[in-house]
């Protein structure tokens, strides 16, 4: 059965898409949707049904499809429809799997320019993640953590790279926060607060093994659900909220 069309932008954000008419707003605006998981990943996207939720012709919502296609987010079949990417388990695992090599890399390269505002702001979410049990909240902040950590620093491809992967397996990352007990809660909480303290230190092999760790304890969580792989478990219909272990 297709899913029902649900309405997941505000009128003032579809009047902004129609007075622009833009592709590039729609392909950011849905971005951000499937991000937030109000998309499933296997779930159908019929353009005439983003058109109409736009107010845009179909050009700019079929061009903003092939961008996210081409960021790995959405995957097009010729006269049949776009769907949101989905991964396997023995997919996620080899970009969980990349990610623990080049994400410690780029992090290395961002140290030196990182600035004593980003260092606080990096303490600042260390804190507002351990006073959180919202686990879109979490998500949120967690992807500030990380991605903030190199935004510094300008590579000709690690960072688009790095970007890349984690928007490909954000369901993911999602589905293993909401699997976490509280002693896994404490341990991300625990690697959060070493990672700021080494990148403040400006010990980047220290930072390294800390990330690699990090991503990999991910990795291995989500290996030991392969049940979050299974299509016919991802829910469907509005975003919920989830809590996460208080500590």
């Amino acid at each position: 059965m297709e899913n029902q069309v649900r309405p997941r932008v505000s009128p003032d954000v579809a009047s902004t898409v129609r007075d622009g008419n833009s592709s590039t707003r729609i392909a950011d605006l849905l971005r951000t949707a499937i991000l937030r998981g109000e998309y499933q990943p296997g779930e159908r996207i019929r353009q005439e049904d983003v058109a109409q939720r736009f107010g845009a012709s179909r050009v700019p919502v079929r061009e903003a499809l092939r961008t996210l296609e081409a960021d790995g987010l959405i995957t097009l079949s010729a006269n049949v429809g776009a769907w949101v990417s989905r991964l396997s388990l023995a997919e996620c695992d080899e970009i969980y799997q990349t990610r623990e090599r080049i994400e410690p890399l780029l992090l290395r390269y961002a140290l030196p320019t990182i600035t004593p505002t980003q260092l606080n702001r990096l303490d600042e979410l260390v804190e507002e993640m351990k006073n959180t049990v919202d686990v879109e909240r979490f998500l949120v902040l967690d992807r500030e953590f990380h991605l903030g950590s190199y935004s510094s620093v300008e590579t000709a491809v690690l960072g688009d790279l790095v970007g890349r992967l984690w928007d490909t397996t954000q369901h993911y990352r999602r589905a293993f926060t909401l699997l976490l007990d509280e002693q896994s809660t404490r341990i991300v909480h625990d690697e959060h607060q070493m990672l700021a303290q080494a990148i403040r230190a400006q010990d980047a092999d220290h930072a390294e093994r800390i990330l690699e760790g990090h991503i990999r304890r991910t990795r291995l969580g989500l290996a030991r659900h392969p049940e979050v792989f299974d299509a016919s478990n991802h829910r469907t219909g509005n975003v919920q909220r989830y809590e996460i272990p208080a500590l």
